[in-house]
Formats: C-alpha cells, structure tokens, sequence
C-alpha cells in the first residue's frame, strides 16, 4: 500500500506520456520485418507457380512443396526478415539509457522467434489447404496454388 501511490504516480507522470511515441518507434522495424516475411513467403510460393507452369511435373512440384515446408528454418532465406529488426538495436539503445530497459538482445530474438514461428504457420496452412488439391488436374493445379497462396497470405 505504500508502494502503490508512488509507483502509480511515477507511471503516470514518467513513463505513460511516452508509451504511445515508444510503441510507433518500435513497431517501424517489427512491421518491416514482417512484412518481409509475407514477401518471402509470397516470393517462394510465385516460385512454385512459375516451375510448375514451366514443367508439369507432380514430382518436382512436390520436392517445392517440401521445401517451401523447410522454409522458416532456412537461415539464408529469413536472414532479410531478421536483419529488418535489428534496426531494434539502435532504437532500443535509446530506452535503455531514459527507462533502463535492459534484455535488448532479448526482445530483438523473441521478434525474430515470433517471425519464423509466423513462417511456419504459414507454410503450415499453405500445404494443410493445399494438400487435397495434389490430386486434381494438373491444368488447375498453379491456379489452385495461387488461390490458397492468397487465402494463407490474407
């Protein structure tokens, strides 16, 4: 009880005014980074489309499909995502110095966590919609690719 009306006010008065002009600050980077995942994903499954438009082949479509499911864990190929936050770094720099926020590197590995854990949702979904429509008619597969790209994308 003593503890509580000088906290409170300490919040209030030090650290509440500046929440939302910290949130926009850090949501830059978290976003970007983000929005690169998206872009890869989209990127690897145009990719998918285009090969399997070119070749037709059932059986190098599925050697796609499982590597598209190897995505998240592929070090090079989320680097760009990755590198997008540790703009966290700089900004975080200055928290630490006005809130003593410490942990930096903490906060910039659980949004790289969040990330690849977002990738693997996605390509999750992406082979979970698209796994029945392995056995169509390979006229309609790519179109049926693009279809569950966007609905995973959505």
């Amino acid at each position: 009880a003593s503890v509580s009306e000088p906290a409170q006010k300490c919040c209030t008065e030090n650290i509440q005014p500046f929440l939302t002009s910290i949130l926009e600050e850090l949501m830059g980077p978290v976003s970007s980074g983000f929005t690169e995942v998206r872009s890869l994903f989209d990127k690897e499954v145009n990719e998918i489309i285009q090969d399997f438009q070119k070749t037709n082949d059932m059986t190098r479509l599925k050697e796609n499909m499982d590597q598209l499911m190897t995505l998240p864990f592929n070090s090079v190929k989320m680097e760009p995502c990755y590198l997008k936050v540790n703009l966290l770094q700089e900004l975080l720099q200055d928290l630490k110095s006005r809130f003593k926020v410490y942990h930096i590197d903490f906060v910039i590995q659980r949004t790289q966590n969040f990330m690849q854990e977002l990738m693997e949702n996605a390509v999750y979904t992406f082979e979970q919609l698209f796994s029945p429509s392995r056995q169509a008619d390979s006229a309609k597969v790519a179109t049926t690719i693009e279809k569950v790209k966007l609905r995973v994308l959505k």
